[in-house]
């Protein structure tokens, strides 16, 4: 049983493929195709609608600031010091094995009535928040009735600056509160093409609305699930689900810059959150495996599962996330490989041939925030 957008209806009207995913029937692609759909993104601006992301805010049941504060950082690898009002970071939701659960965002929000606005992933909603229940039991998180729209594209601040002046002055994973056509909208000034850009939380009440107005702007064009895969691929930003999981620790995916320096070995605020104790142990000796980068010049996609083999047909990781480039091309391609493999002189397997793979750095396709 799938739940519905609450744009759902409006979806379908304009002629939207609709499938599952993450436990929602999600625009897959609209009448144009996913291509086309990515290289507008690119070139202009694509409007997604990620409602099924989970949007929680958190307060202190007492204690106010300081007890927001204490709760999140036993609970999660941040440091809450010297974190500007109202600026966003990315972090992670980690086991006592080290191991990735979700990746989050947070914004601090501090003030007479201190709070935490945190996105979450889709599939792991009502598991983040009992985890987080348990690890920060003194905290109150509720679920913020909003949909979330993303403007994405070298346009998005001409677009949005021209319906509220305030977006301009946002530089990246900076917020402010917006006024879009008569309705409040907690806005971050982030995304995930790798483009410029805003993630808008629009109150359901108006959510139909903001959409409408959005598209009738000429540069703006609805985007699917499928090319906003394409375009975070492109920018070499990880999926959970496919490239981090639960069995995979962030200095394996190459995401050590989630765990804030004061909470690493040696630091100020060391240990204390779930999985510390593990990541040590990699700090020190290493993490045994690494998310790779690569790009074959064959004409062949290489998608997840495929396995990656050394020049001797030994088995040393599997293709996380791949597809053709809408970019460039060509395929690209993530995978979770031995971290004492040389990336040099590996290969895919897809059925029954070994496509070679060149290592490559990220991103894919440079990323275009405005900083």
């Amino acid at each position: 049983m799938t739940q519905a957008l609450p744009l759902e209806a409006l979806h379908r009207a304009i002629g939207a493929r609709m499938g599952p995913f993450a436990g929602y029937s999600m625009p897959i692609q609209y009448a144009e195709g996913l291509k086309a759909e990515h290289l507008h993104a690119r070139s202009h601006v694509g409007l997604f609608d990620v409602s099924h992301m989970g949007q929680l805010r958190v307060t202190a049941q007492t204690g106010g600031s300081s007890a927001l504060r204490q709760g999140l950082e036993a609970a999660l690898p941040v440091d809450f010091d010297g974190w500007p009002s109202g600026q966003q970071r990315y972090t992670v939701l980690l086991n006592d094995a080290g191991g990735i659960e979700d990746d989050l965002m947070l914004v601090w929000r501090p003030g007479p009535e201190p709070e935490v606005r945190m996105v979450v992933n889709a599939g792991n909603r009502e598991a983040d928040l009992q985890r987080l229940q348990r690890l920060a039991p003194g905290l109150e998180f509720s679920w913020v009735d909003a949909a979330l729209l993303a403007l994405q594209g070298p346009e998005a601040e001409a677009v949005l600056a021209g319906i509220d002046p305030k977006a301009a002055a946002l530089r990246f994973m900076e917020s402010a509160e917006l006024m879009l056509f008569g309705a409040s909208c907690f806005t971050t000034r982030s995304g995930y093409t790798g483009e410029d850009g805003f993630e808008i939380s629009v109150p359901r009440s108006h959510a139909q609305e903001v959409a409408q107005q959005l598209m009738s702007d000429l540069r703006v064009r609805w985007v699917g699930l499928g090319a906003r895969d394409t375009l975070r691929l492109e920018a070499g930003l990880p999926l959970h689900g496919q490239d981090i999981l639960p069995s995979v620790s962030p200095l394996e995916a190459g995401l050590r810059f989630a765990i804030a320096p004061s909470r690493r070995p040696g630091g100020k605020k060391a240990a204390g959150y779930p999985g510390a104790a593990a990541l040590a142990a990699q700090w020190e000796e290493g993490a045994p495996r690494r998310l790779c980068a690569f790009v074959s010049l064959q004409p062949v996609p290489i998608r997840a599962h495929a396995p990656v083999v050394d020049r001797s047909g030994v088995t040393v990781g599997e293709v996380t996330s791949g597809t053709v480039s809408p970019s460039l091309g060509h395929p690209i391609v993530l995978a979770l490989v031995d971290a004492r493999s040389d990336p040099e002189g590996l290969s895919a397997e897809v059925r029954g041939q070994n496509l070679p793979l060149k290592p490559v750095s990220l991103p894919f396709v440079p990323k275009r925030y405005k900083r």
